[in-house]
């Protein structure tokens, strides 16, 4: 850790003598999180147009029951049909259930796709995040829609990310097994681990000294780029400069430190709950909030990854305690957003990595169950206050229009400003490659 002290005067100062500027804090300046290039890049290439559009993305590890939230069939037997009961929305013709009863609220302002079936039986973020299944992949790996993102629009602002992950990273499961893939470590996110700010201090070296640091650090990148074959050193010294921009800027410690925020704000997102949940995420709240404030300071992507939605047992009375939180966090970014007007430059999606089955199980559980599952959009500018699809009497299948994870990921692409059917980015071996698989296209239910 490297604490730096700006030698200039003026600036404001903490009770110690430090400037909040000076305090900073930073995991590292090689090869950890930061990884994100200087300049915006070929914003001239088809398709892209300059903005500040942003995508934030909460990811609910496990696969949240669609059968117990957006979708329930009151017409299918009890052992299918379960505990809750659905509650009217402010969207007439769509219900939810009873432990939503803020988004209910906001539906108005909700795109509800019910019906996709695309997903495979797999415990990671990998298909949330990418958009891909696993095999087949390219030599690296496909990147992450936050690596693709940093990599094809580049920072919008210089101190702040474009690509920024608040999920931890969990140990004794894959949840996080997206990556920057071939893209490389230039493109990864930046996550500011533990409360908000916890992993960013530098200590004991001057501005003077940090150049100089800056310029070792460029000689021995340009040594490992030499050395190096497979071309995921590529994009280190726009990683070097992001860092550095990081560092000498207060933006992305300011967007960090939610206290900034009024009380009032702070309390309609509310608390959550700190504790890790199963084997996969805390449920902060905070973090929506935070989301809210990178995307403003100009960061692209963040993704959040939220509580632990894997309910073999004990179905509903895990969802009687996680659902009421999710629920006021996702109710208090989307009205947020609205009320400060940004509800046509900040996507946002809300989904897991699969649905659950129909049948309730001994253990009064849901059991993985990959052919159907939900997922909630807003913002964007996309044409909300619809459902999209349907699934059949048991919740089982998609009976009205199917919809991909490409399409979604199409859809998002879009809304950034980004053509996916002109747009391509290199793999290891130079061959360009379309952002989104099979040709999939923006759903035009949302963007037509």
């Amino acid at each position: 850790m490297l604490k730096i002290f700006n030698t200039s005067q003026g600036s404001r100062r903490f009770c110690d003598g430090l400037s909040r500027r000076n305090f900073i804090k930073i995991g590292a300046l090689g090869m950890g999180g930061l990884a994100l290039p200087q300049l915006l890049q070929a914003e001239s290439a088809a398709g892209i147009r300059k903005s500040h559009k942003a995508v934030i993305m909460i990811y609910l590890p496990g696969g949240p029951p669609h059968q117990d939230t957006f979708d329930l069939k009151l017409d299918a037997p009890s052992e299918i049909r379960g505990e809750f009961r659905p509650i009217s929305t402010n969207l007439p013709g769509l219900q939810v259930c009873e432990h939503l009863p803020k988004i209910a609220t906001v539906c108005d302002k909700l795109a509800v796709i019910r019906s996709i079936s695309d997903a495979v039986d797999d415990h990671s973020d990998f298909m949330c995040m990418t958009g891909r299944r696993k095999n087949n992949q390219p030599p690296g790996g496909w990147p992450t829609f936050g690596a693709v993102t940093s990599k094809v629009l580049g920072p919008a602002n210089p101190g702040v990310p474009p690509f920024v992950g608040l999920e931890p990273r969990m140990q004794h499961r894959p949840y996080n097994a997206a990556t920057p893939g071939f893209l490389g470590v230039g493109h990864n996110s930046f996550r500011p681990a533990g409360e908000g700010k916890a992993d960013m201090v530098l200590n004991g070296v001057t501005l003077d000294r940090l150049a100089d640091r800056k310029h070792l650090l460029e000689n021995f990148d340009k040594f490992r780029r030499d050395v190096d074959g497979s071309g995921l050193m590529d994009g280190m010294d726009a990683f070097n400069q992001q860092a550095f921009g990081v560092l000498t800027s207060s933006k992305l410690l300011e967007a960090l430190d939610v206290q900034r925020e009024d009380k009032r704000i702070i309390e309609a997102y509310g608390k959550g709950d700190h504790k890790v949940h199963g084997d996969a995420a805390p449920m902060m709240n905070e973090q929506f909030l935070v989301a809210r404030r990178l995307v403003e300071a100009g960061a692209r992507v963040v993704t959040v990854a939220y509580g632990f939605w894997d309910y073999h047992g004990n179905n509903f009375k895990h969802a009687r305690e996680d659902l009421p939180m999710l629920d006021q966090g996702v109710t208090a970014l989307i009205q947020d957003l609205h009320q400060r007007g940004l509800q046509n430059d900040v996507s946002v999606i809300v989904w897991g990595e699969f649905g659950r089955s129909p049948t309730i199980n001994k253990d009064g559980g849901r059991d993985h169950w990959p052919r159907a599952s939900c997922a909630v959009l807003a913002g964007g500018g996309m044409k909300v206050g619809q459902v999209i699809g349907a699934t059949d009497r048991l919740g089982g299948e998609p009976n009205e229009r199917p919809v991909t994870f490409g399409e979604v990921f199409a859809t998002l692409y879009h809304n950034l400003g980004i053509d996916v059917n002109k747009v391509t980015v290199p793999d290891l071996t130079g061959r360009p490659n379309f952002l989104v698989p099979d040709g999939a296209q923006p759903i035009r239910e949302l963007v037509g």
